[in-house]
Order: C-alpha cells, then structure tokens, then sequence
C-alpha cells in the first residue's frame, strides 16, 4: 500500500507538480493558495528548480509562457482577483499553442470580495478566460487527493493537446488537510521530447516560433479553426465525470468540486429515506460531460444544480439536458458552504 501523508491541499498541489516533473514556478502570494507558493518556495531550490514570486499576477503568467515556451513544465497559481489580472497571458499561451498548468484555490467575489470558499469563477474559467477563441482544459477535484491525481493529468494532458490546462479548486479544498498517496517522480528529462519548443537550433533544424500574432486575418483563421478541431478531439476523448446512484435515481443532483461533497452526504441522507436520487458530478468542467447529462435526463423527472455562486454551471446543465426533464439550482454565495441538510431539504422539495 502506497504511503500516505497528511497534507493541506495547497501543499499537496505543489508536491504533486514536482513529482509531475515540474521546476519552474511563478507566481504572487493571495489568500486563500499563499501556501502553494510558499511550498514551492521551499522545495524548488531543493530539486534545482525555478521559484520566482513575480512583481504582479501578470508578470508571473508572463513568466510562464516564456518558460513553457522553451519546453518544460511550468505553472504559476493564484486566487480568483489574480486569475483575473493573469488572463492576458492565458490568452497569449493558448494563441501560441503552448502547454502549462494554471491553479485557481476559487474565493468570493466580485471585486476583493471576501478569503471563503466559492465557486463563482465557473464562467470564468469556461468561458471567458482572456480574449479570443480558445479554450483551456478545466479540472475540478473535490478531496485534496484528487487534486494530486489531477495535477499530472493536467500537465499530461496540456502537453498532448499542446494547451492550457487549471486545477479549478475552491479555498475549503486548498485549505482542508487529508491523507494523500503521491505517485513516483518523473523527472524532467524523461518526459517525452517537445519538438515544437524553442531550444537552440544547434544549426541541425530550421528555427522554432512560438508566436500568437498574425496580422493576416486569412492566416489567423486558418490557425484558430485548426485549434477547434483539436477541441473537438479533446471533447470526444477527454471528459471525466464521476455518476454516483444515477442507476435507478428519479431525481439527479450536479455538482462539482466542493459542492459535490456535500451534495453526497445530501445524496445519502434522501436515500435513507427512500428518495431515489443520484448524483453527476463533473470532473472536467471543460471538455463538460454533456452527453452523460443528456443521456441521464432522458431518464429521470428533475435535476438539481448545486453550487457555491448565484448559479454558472447551471447554464451547461440546461443546455445538455435540452428541455428533456425540469432543471432547479441551489446555490450559496459570498464565501458560505452550503450544509448537507440544505441541500437534501431541496431533494425533498423536488421528490414531492
């Protein structure tokens, strides 16, 4: 059995990148993820690695599409004001087709608004994040262990798609302690070679460009609708989604990450009295499990959304079930968790 050691969930994020054969870190400190930098603060120069706190969020990811250019993997991480300041990088990194993993430990909002938990930056990170067209890969933990599994996954997968990826968590995840198992790490020089990055020639290849301007608009086209077919691939072979007593349910609950923890324990109240209820749960939030949504709505009578906004995710469950059965929200807002007993209240509602 696999070693396991207790671990704060921002902490638990930087071991993982290590392991995932990241050395190269930027980033600002912001409550509620100032752990993950003051981790990798600690380690990077352990392993001859790369730890620069940025003179501003926007430097930082700046920082990162330099670095991610020249080929490795490299990640910076903040909270939900700092994703918003690093978003024109993020745009810049998709539009030159470069891979790196981004961390948002998600806080209450808008504007400063408040250090609690929320989940308000769904929108954000699916739909919005920087200018143009593009999209970047969306992961969704709910325990501190998921968050290890999903950082080499995250990186893996941006290295293959060649394309951004977030650890999209929330300040109860980044901040609660569990038991976590690490896997083996993979060092640097083992990960498979990037052609595209630029290294130095050594006159034996024509040069490499990492470049996202291009002025001609037919020649800007041509490279965006070349990037969608590559969504397209990433659509089809990419979702993760979790479906917990979704076998006989008439009722299904959604939810992610935090939400999803306690909408389990909601779950498991209404079945022990007799509602038959389930539960999706996304773990990609883009590539988004539509068609596991859609395929579940032709089944059942309602679902319920659950969130820690005023109501984001909702939108995509609406879409993917297409009017097939009645979708309903419940959300809590500006740092405040929603309790087990709310939620099932909500089920009994929808089961009468």
């Amino acid at each position: 059995m696999a070693e396991k050691f207790l671990m704060k969930g921002n902490e638990a994020l930087g071991e993982a990148a290590i392991r995932s054969g990241c050395k190269h870190f930027f980033g600002y400190p912001i409550t509620p993820q100032t752990e993950l930098s003051a981790y990798m603060a600690k380690q990077m120069p352990k392993i001859n690695g790369t730890f620069l706190q940025a003179e501003s969020e926007i430097a930082a990811a700046n920082m990162v599409l330099g670095a991610a250019s020249a080929g490795v993997r490299a990640m910076t991480s903040s909270s939900s004001p700092g994703i918003s300041l690093k978003s024109e990088a993020v745009s810049y990194i998709a539009g030159s087709d470069l891979p790196c993993l981004i961390v948002n430990v998600m806080r209450g909002g808008p504007g400063l608004g408040g250090i609690q938990p929320s989940q308000a930056d769904y929108w954000q990170a699916t739909k919005a994040l920087g200018h143009g067209d593009y999209q970047l890969l969306v992961y969704a933990p709910a325990s501190v262990q998921e968050m290890v599994d999903l950082v080499g996954k995250a990186f893996d997968t941006a290295d293959k798609y060649r394309m951004p990826a977030m650890i999209l968590a929330d300040g109860m995840l980044g901040q609660m302690m569990e038991p976590v198992a690490f896997p083996d790490k993979i060092e640097p020089e083992d990960l498979p070679k990037k052609e595209w990055a630029t290294t130095g020639t050594k006159g034996e290849r024509e040069h490499n460009i990492v470049n996202s301007l291009y002025l001609k608009p037919e020649i800007l086209e041509k490279m965006v609708v070349e990037r969608f077919k590559r969504y397209e691939t990433v659509k089809q072979n990419e979702v993760m989604v979790e479906e917990y007593l979704t076998e006989d349910a008439d009722i299904i609950t959604v939810a992610y990450g935090a939400s999803a923890r306690v909408t389990r324990s909601a779950v498991n109240m209404a079945r022990e009295k007799g509602i038959k209820v389930g539960m999706i749960r996304p773990i990609t939030l883009w590539p988004f499990p539509e068609k596991t949504i859609s395929a579940t709505a032709d089944k059942v009578n309602k679902m319920l959304v659950v969130e820690m906004s005023m109501g984001q995710m909702v939108e995509d469950v609406k879409l993917a079930v297409n009017g097939k059965c009645d979708v309903e929200f419940y959300g809590r807002t500006g740092g405040i968790i929603p309790k087990p007993r709310e939620v099932f209240e909500q089920i009994e509602l929808l089961a009468k």
